[in-house]
């Protein structure tokens, strides 16, 4: 028999009970954090707030923001507040610009990370009778290590894949009957692929049934194509390396990633004036890590864009949950004044049958002006070499741009097979300008 809950203790304790657990938690990091962690105590002296203004939880408006900037700045260790004998472990995060992000981890960072997972895998019903591909990145990147040990937490059968080597991973999740998998939404689908090339159909020539998918931004229309198409059920994680890594999912509902009020706080801001918004209002999630040790998190600027959920959910769970990350403050892409997100592109390239699984995005200067080309590819029944009809379909794809952007592109089409696949996060926006 599957368990409904992992902790139900926690994840149905009444909202009032939840709050005031989150209180005594806050109040007691506050105060170790000004006595012990030079950064958090410096922060808030110049702020101007004491411990001893904390008296709710709605009082953590008082408190600084903290920035990546600031992990960068304080690389690598500058920002811990437990000795190095106490670390059990680090993950490093890739950084684009500067020093990457580099997280530590005490054996209770470690055993809550590993607890937050059990309950989110528990809740979309993997077990003990489960055999779990991880094929996420192991190594430096927390995906892979972090669904390893929560799977095994739950007791399934844990295959440590990885990335890469995708004809052997079908071949052993075809051999040894694994019923649920871990890994990137673009990596899923072109495993699909994989397995199309070899003879393989994911429906019928294996007993794959669920899929837990994250490290990158995707659509609710992303979800709906690979479960028709791979007949798997699919669900959304969240977790960034600086939080610990994945740890929270949907639950089998699947109406909001459900967020374990008891590790992490979470507020919602309007991202221009930092004033707090209402459930069910679109804004820059900041938040707070209840429990971490080494690395302690008081209000982070995470520049995920989301809306939070207040209501309870028909699962039973009274957690706090997130609605589908739509993008991030610092990944919105500015084009001729508007505000563009990846995945507004994938959500209407999705909306369109011709259009397949890849794109990527370019976006450049000349001279003053901005311009974006999409470069789509197109599925092999809808692929044709007559000109005209190709040209029919690219102006549809640019006009249905323009509908939800607001910004006319210029779309490219490319045959089925074009364009690149990713074994790890699909990096699918390439930026020329310079600024």
């Amino acid at each position: 028999m599957v368990a409904l809950y992992w902790n139900p203790k926690i994840e149905c304790m009444p909202k009032e009970e939840l709050k005031a657990l989150q209180y005594r938690e806050l109040k007691q990091l506050v105060n170790n954090l000004y006595s012990f962690n030079r950064f958090y105590h410096d922060r808030m002296k110049a702020q101007n707030v004491h411990p001893d203004d904390i008296n709710g939880l709605s009082d953590i408006t008082k408190l600084p923001f903290m920035f990546k900037q600031d992990l960068r700045d304080n690389y690598p260790t500058h920002m811990f507040t437990y000795p190095n004998r106490e670390i059990k472990r680090y993950h490093v995060s890739s950084g684009t610009t500067g020093k990457p992000t580099l997280v530590g981890y005490t054996q209770n960072d470690l055993d809550y990370w590993t607890e937050a997972l059990a309950r989110s895998l528990t809740s979309i019903g993997v077990g003990s009778e489960d055999t779990m591909a991880i094929s996420y990145g192991y190594g430096l990147f927390t995906g892979g290590l972090g669904l390893h040990y929560g799977a095994e937490k739950v007791g399934a059968t844990v295959l440590p894949m990885g990335t890469g080597n995708s004809e052997r991973q079908i071949e052993l999740i075809q051999d040894l009957g694994v019923t649920a998998i871990a890994c990137t939404p673009s990596y899923l689908i072109h495993l699909g692929d994989v397995a199309k090339k070899m003879g393989v159909d994911i429906r019928k020539d294996t007993l794959l049934k669920k899929a837990v998918l994250g490290a990158e931004p995707w659509s609710e229309s992303m979800r709906q194509h690979i479960e028709e198409s791979m007949g798997v059920r699919a669900y959304d994680i969240y977790g960034t390396s600086e939080q610990a890594g994945p740890m929270f999912t949907e639950c089998e509902e699947r109406n909001g990633i459900h967020i374990a009020g008891d590790i992490m706080y979470v507020e919602i801001l309007d991202p221009d004036t930092q004033e707090p918004l209402e459930p069910g209002q679109k804004g820059e999630m900041v938040v707070t890590m209840l429990k971490k040790e080494a690395m302690p998190m008081i209000r982070y600027r995470i520049k995920d864009v989301t809306t939070l959920i207040d209501d309870e959910c028909a699962c039973g769970r009274t957690s706090p949950r997130i609605s589908r990350i739509t993008g991030r403050t610092d990944d919105m892409l500015i084009v001729r004044g508007i505000n563009v997100f990846p995945s507004q592109i994938e959500y209407t390239l999705m909306q369109i049958p011709q259009v397949g699984d890849q794109y990527m995005i370019y976006v450049s200067r000349e001279g003053a002006l901005d311009s974006m080309t999409i470069q789509v590819e197109i599925k092999e029944e809808a692929f044709s070499d007559k000109v005209d009809e190709m040209n029919r379909l690219r102006a549809h794809i640019e006009s249905q741009l323009k509908k939800y952007l607001n910004i006319a592109v210029a779309v490219e089409l490319k045959a089925p097979g074009a364009l690149p696949r990713f074994e790890g996060k699909a990096k699918r926006v390439i930026d020329n300008r310079v600024i």
